[in-house]
C-alpha cells in the first residue's frame, strides 16, 4: 500500500511539474506581449498629448508616472500608493486599503486622460474585462479620431497633495497645474515690474520714455 501511495504521489508531482513547465512559458509570453502592446499604445497617446520622446512610453513604471501627470495626478503620490499597495499586500487590513487606493488612483488617472480625449467615464467600464479591458481602452484613445484637449475643468483633487505640481522636461505642463517654475508647455511668465520685453525680431524698439 505504501508503494502504491508513493507511486500515486509521485505521479501527481510529475503531472504538476509538467503542467508548470507548459504554463510558465505561456504566462511569461502573455506578460511580455501585454507589455509590448500597452507600451506601444501609450506611445501613441503620449504623441497626441505632446510628450516629447517616444522612449518614455517604453520604460516600465516611468511610463505610468508620465500617464499620471497627464491625468493631473502627482507622479510621486501615485508611485507611493502603487509601491505601498504591492509591499503591504500581505497585511490583511492595511494592504486591502492601499489596494483600494491604488485602484482608485489608476481609475482617476484614466478618467482624466479620457476626458482630455473627449471620453466620459462609462468608457472605464472596459477595465472590468480582465486582462484585455485596459488594452482596449488604451487602443480607443490611441487610434481614435479624438484629439487631445487638456483645457477641461480642474480635477476635484486640484488643491490636495494628490495634485500634480512637478515639472519634467519633455512632458507638457497641464492647464491649471500649479508649478514652482517653468517647464515644457508652460505659459511664459510676465515681465517683472519696471522692465520691458525685448522687441520682436525685425521691429524698431520704441524710444525710451523720460
Amino acid at each position: 500500500m505504501s508503494g502504491s501511495s508513493y507511486t500515486y504521489d509521485g505521479g501527481s508531482g510529475l503531472a504538476a511539474l509538467a503542467f508548470l513547465i507548459v504554463l510558465l512559458p505561456l504566462l511569461l509570453i502573455s506578460i511580455f506581449a501585454g507589455y509590448i502592446i500597452s507600451s506601444f499604445l501609450l506611445m501613441k497617446i503620449f504623441e497626441k498629448a505632446g510628450v516629447q520622446g517616444k522612449w518614455r512610453a517604453w520604460v516600465p513604471i516611468y511610463n505610468t508616472l508620465v500617464a499620471a501627470k497627464l491625468g493631473d495626478v502627482s507622479p510621486w503620490a501615485y508611485l507611493i500608493v502603487i509601491v505601498g499597495a504591492s509591499a503591504l499586500s500581505s497585511i490583511p487590513v492595511i494592504g486591502f486599503v492601499f489596494g483600494l487606493v491604488a485602484v482608485a488612483a489608476s481609475v482617476a488617472v484614466a478618467w482624466r486622460v479620457g476626458l482630455k480625449f473627449g471620453k466620459d467615464w462609462p468608457l472605464l467600464l472596459l477595465w472590468l474585462i480582465p486582462g484585455i479591458g485596459t488594452l482596449i481602452w488604451l487602443g480607443i484613445l490611441a487610434f481614435g479620431s479624438a484629439r487631445w484637449n487638456p483645457a477641461i475643468a480642474p480635477a476635484p483633487w486640484a488643491n490636495t497633495v494628490a495634485a500634480d505640481t512637478t515639472i519634467w522636461d519633455g512632458v507638457p505642463v497641464q492647464p491649471g497645474q500649479q508649478v514652482g517654475g517653468s517647464g515644457y508647455g508652460a505659459p511664459a511668465a510676465p515681465p517683472a515690474a519696471g522692465t520691458t520685453s525685448p522687441p520682436a525680431p525685425g521691429t524698431t524698439p520704441p524710444p525710451p520714455q523720460i
